[in-house]
């Protein structure tokens, strides 16, 4: 990655936010300013406008050079040139980004916070994801990371206790899902990237524009620390890697197709007791759904409730929601008052989406920024995870070679565009066929005929397993250690 401050400065391209910071600077000069006007030394105020343009361009030549003047550190506009800027360090910025730097190529991946510790995210490291660090040599150090492992799907409908899947009869390496913070799985690629000299992780630097030479994208725009200094990075390729919520992906103009959901979810935790069990499971009851995950020493819980009526439960009393709660798990009755209030309750917003074209000249969307999924199977850090896969596959020999075209950027979507469709797909069967009539009746519930054939019929589990823990369409790693290839 090289640098070099732009022949712009920060004046010219983000010249208001700044001038702010010039006020305590005018007016300390305010006296001299003053004495000079009684001197007649400025004999208008077009002079006196003039004066300040010149002082003004005095102090840019500080700025270039870090100058620090009335405590208050003024910054150029600095710019970088690297060969792929990847905006957003969720699983799928972090595994390109590390894939990439592995391959040889140098790589920016720019962060917007100051660590990667955020509650209540995806936490499924499916089999997949495994099978991949396996393929990687990995494996075994990335299991040493604090985890616990989910090898069956168990829910109670109404009073009756089914398996939906059973991931022991994989044919993957494991055959488990690694309950993992995310955070501890992002700190764990970005340690493994910093192996390679081309990575460069930037926190606290967020995308918040394209540069364009042309119809091309040619880099992007971010600000920097908490002062928001700017900087510009100019790149063969930049990926939007940045959410559900993507900037880039805005600034680009891209349409989003919208598939819908009908429920939202209300995260939570309470303590865990070893005489609690180890099974992770959910739970269904007339109007009401919760899943709880086992962390070891706390559950996370997920209660699901129809889409838009958080607002509804927040008016109310938190007592009613503990009683809610109570209703599903009863066994946690003496640890219920852990949730205070609602501050304790996050709302996540499901959303369901797809762009219909991931890519413009120079810019590629993947993970969420691509397509949004529902929580249902827990497959979002998962398929993330393959679109970095499919995309440093295809892409590390052109970015390699400067010879990247648009017809690579076509074929990483036609890669993984089907595998999202199917995926979302089922997910959208079960919304509309289980948890939306789920949230809207009134009577207790009945496993449907397709669950308990899983439970009459053990050897069925194998096919939710697979199609959650290994996906439709995998990926492996293709690209090449560049390391050990030139050692």
């Amino acid at each position: 990655m090289r640098t070099h401050p732009t022949n712009d400065t920060a004046w010219q391209h983000y010249g208001k936010p700044y001038d702010v910071r010039l006020v305590p600077v005018i007016c300390g000069m305010l006296p001299c300013v003053r004495y000079m006007r009684r001197k007649n030394e400025f004999v208008d105020i077009a002079t006196f406008e003039r004066w300040l343009v010149a002082m003004r361009r005095c102090l840019t030549i500080y700025i270039h050079a870090g100058s620090v003047h009335a405590g208050i550190r003024l910054m150029a506009a600095q710019s970088f040139t690297t060969i792929c800027c990847i905006a957003g360090g969720g699983p799928a910025g972090m595994m390109l980004g590390f894939l990439l730097s592995r391959a040889g190529i140098d790589v920016v991946v720019l962060e917007k916070h100051a660590d990667f510790l955020r509650d209540f995210r995806g936490d499924t490291i499916h089999p997949s994801t495994l099978e991949l660090m396996h393929e990687l040599g990995l494996l075994e150090e990335f299991l040493q990371q604090p985890h616990q492992k989910l090898q069956q799907l168990v829910g109670q409908v109404g009073d009756e206790r089914i398996t939906l899947g059973d991931f022991s009869g994989l044919s993957t390496k494991c055959n488990f899902i690694a309950l993992m913070p995310q955070w501890d799985f992002l700190n764990f690629l970005a340690a493994q990237g910093r192996r390679y000299k081309g990575f460069h992780l930037r926190m606290r630097s967020e995308a918040i524009d394209l540069m364009r030479d042309g119809e091309r994208v040619v880099g992007v725009r971010a600000v920097e620390g908490g002062a928001g200094a700017p900087i510009e990075i100019r790149a063969d390729l930049v990926v939007a890697a940045d959410g559900r919520h993507s900037t880039l992906r805005e600034r680009a103009g891209f349409k989003v197709i919208d598939l819908g959901a009908p429920m939202d979810v209300l995260w939570l935790r309470i303590s865990r007791r070893p005489e609690d069990g180890e099974q992770t499971f959910g739970h269904i009851e007339a109007g009401m759904f919760m899943i709880m995950l086992n962390r070891d020493d706390y559950w996370q819980c997920a209660f699901v409730i129809a889409k838009g009526a958080a607002e509804m439960w927040r008016k109310r009393d938190i007592g009613e929601f503990r009683r809610a709660v109570l209703s599903l798990s009863p066994f946690l009755m003496e640890r219920v008052n852990e949730i205070g209030s609602w501050d304790d309750v996050k709302l996540l917003t499901v959303t369901v989406n797809r762009l219909p074209q991931w890519h413009q000249e120079g810019l590629l969307c993947i993970g969420d920024a691509a397509h949004a999924m529902s929580p249902i199977g827990g497959v979002g850090i998962n398929l993330a995870v393959q679109d970095a896969v499919a995309a440093a596959n295809i892409l590390a020999g052109p970015l390699s070679g400067h010879r990247l075209t648009r017809d690579h950027l076509r074929a990483v979507q036609s890669r993984r565009e089907w595998p999202t469709k199917v995926t979302q797909r089922i997910q959208i069967f079960v919304q509309d066929h289980v948890v939306g009539p789920v949230l809207a009746g009134t009577q207790r519930p009945k496993p449907p005929r397709a669950a308990k054939l899983l439970d009459w019929f053990p050897a069925l589990r194998r096919i939710p397993a697979r199609v959650i823990g290994i996906g439709v369409r995998p990926e492996h790693v293709r690209t090449a250690d560049a390391s050990r290839s030139s050692n």
